[in-house]
């Protein structure tokens, strides 16, 4: 199927089937990382590490998901959505089945960790993408559907993989999750590109070229030059026309002349190929900073960091909070990984709903959702029973749906044009925040044999980067103001299309 025309296509029709099949690939590949709790207990019976290094293969699989995604990102403008889903189909499938035959934890990181982490990645950024191509005004709600693929997987595959433990055990379970990842190939296939990526672009425009491709070297061009000369005495003609054949103009004689002294030729060839080829990386590198330096954007990274790196360990430790405190022998029917899992997905919906609604700020209800989870973060050492933490799961869990608000929230700071670069780097600083904060919160059980510790330093991180980000959207405004007292009028007129105004009109058009 070729591209799908813009005018027309946006908000509907094609766009709902590109919501259903992107809402199947998010299940299919982040349905067994979104519950790896329920695999962590068995990891630390089967291999006797420590809680930090067996926490390493559960951050290691959603950290590398979100680290790689300025680079599944860029396949994905590169190639489109569906060859990239496909590829991945088969990075999470191997990845799963080869977490089978693991012989220890190291190896675990790499099959669990790595390989799987990347075909995640692959999954959310082009999921994500076509979404927004397809979709305007109803963005929030189409993002927000999508995403819940991952919480419907987390509550589905907690049960089951805790089934299939039972029946085949931890080998068979893994090798039974990774043939039902296989079925992202087809998920790939509705996935039809609004325009042609941008290697379709240049296969086709290679084709429809009807002149030669310019060499790396060209040979000399031959003149003809007539030039009228005297015959010699008697001929009927007191002229002739002699065609002289110049070899080369007296510029390339010149260059010729240089380049036989040092050998000069050779190298001017090789570094306009090297600069050729290096000239689109060279590009990105400055779109990139020019990001960086966008200070909502900049302040909405660091946000994802502190944010990433304290609520991601509960998903993972949950379960064994509840074993070593004693509210409850083995894993319960319904496991709070599950609750999280669920309760996510109403607050990815909910949240999402919201986002469209005009008079909602929608940085400002982001903000408000990482103080509510920072807030239930730190009151889980308090409860000591089973019931309260279930309705603390469940508050982490509805406040952890704000991840459908990202790609909505890009979009409003940097454009639909950019959603794909800015959308990678946003994910950068929360895969390396989701890749620590395992890790650590393990290492201080380990030093204090206590969760206690753990989390109050979660929920202070999460915390932190709500009350961050509050402070700077209201803050904003005022350094604008400060700026422009301190400007002479002339000054006035030349700064009111600089970054300031900018900054303060991005923050109140993300609604």
């Amino acid at each position: 199927m070729g591209a799908v025309k813009s005018e027309g296509a946006l908000d509907g029709g094609w766009g709902w089937m590109i919501v259903l099949a992107s809402f199947m690939a998010q299940f299919l590949s982040f349905g067994s990382p979104q519950s790896v709790g329920v695999l962590y207990p068995e990891w630390l019976s089967a291999f006797q590490e420590g809680k930090g290094m067996t926490a390493w293969v559960g951050s290691m699989v959603s950290g590398v998901a979100l680290i790689t995604s300025p680079v599944c990102s860029a396949c994905v403008d590169n190639f489109g959505a569906r060859p990239v889903t496909v590829f991945s189909g088969v990075m999470v499938a191997g990845g799963l089945m080869l977490s089978a035959f693991a012989p220890s934890i190291s190896f675990l990181i790499f099959s669990y960790g790595i390989v799987v982490g990347i075909g995640c990645g692959l999954v959310h950024a082009a999921t994500l993408t076509i979404t927004c191509q397809y979709f305007d005004k109803r963005r929030g709600l189409a993002l927000g559907i999508v995403t819940t693929g991952t919480s419907v997987g987390g509550f589905i595959y907690a049960t089951l993989q805790n089934e299939l433990i039972e029946l085949f055990g931890l080998e068979g379970c893994l090798l039974i999750i990774g043939a039902l990842a296989l079925n992202l190939m087809a998920c790939a296939g509705p996935m039809r590109p609004m325009n042609l990526p941008g290697y379709y672009l240049k296969q086709r425009a290679a084709l429809q070229c009807t002149e030669e491709p310019e060499p790396l070297y060209t040979k000399p061009t031959a003149i003809i030059i007539d030039s009228d000369l005297k015959t010699t005495p008697g001929s009927a003609d007191n002229t002739a026309t002699i065609k002289l054949l110049i070899i080369k103009e007296p510029t390339e004689l010149q260059e010729s002349e240089g380049e036989r002294k040092g050998g000069i030729s050779t190298c001017s060839v090789v570094a306009r190929a090297i600069k050729k080829r290096m000239r689109p990386y060279g590009q990105y590198l400055c779109e990139t900073i020019e990001l960086l330096q966008d200070r909502v954007f900049m302040a909405f990274c660091i946000a994802m960091f502190l944010f990433s790196l304290g609520a991601f360990p509960p998903v993972l430790f949950m379960e064994d909070v509840a074993q070593s405190e004693g509210l409850i022998d083995g894993i319960a029917l319904i496991p709070l990984v599950s609750i999280v899992a669920m309760t996510t997905g109403i607050g990815k919906l909910v949240l999402g709903i919201l986002a469209d609604m005009r008079w909602v700020n929608s940085l400002y209800l982001y903000a408000l959702t990482l103080t509510g989870t920072g807030t239930a973060l730190l009151l889980i050492p308090v409860p000591k029973s089973y019931m309260g933490l279930q309705v603390l799961s469940a508050a982490v869990g509805f406040f952890s749906g704000n991840w459908s608000l990202t790609s909505y929230i890009t979009t409003k700071i940097v454009g639909i044009e950019r959603l794909s670069q800015a959308h990678g780097i946003l994910m950068c600083f929360g895969g390396f925040g989701i890749t620590l904060g395992p890790p650590v919160v393990g290492w201080f059980f380990d030093w204090t044999q206590s969760y206690d510790l753990a989390f109050y330093f979660s929920g202070t991180c999460v915390l932190v980067s709500g009350l961050f980000l509050l402070l700077f959207c209201s803050t904003l405004p005022c350094w604008n103001r400060m700026s422009e007292e301190g400007n002479s009028p002339a000054e006035e007129d030349i700064n009111t299309s600089q970054q300031p105004t900018l900054d303060c009109d991005k923050v109140a058009s993300v609604a």
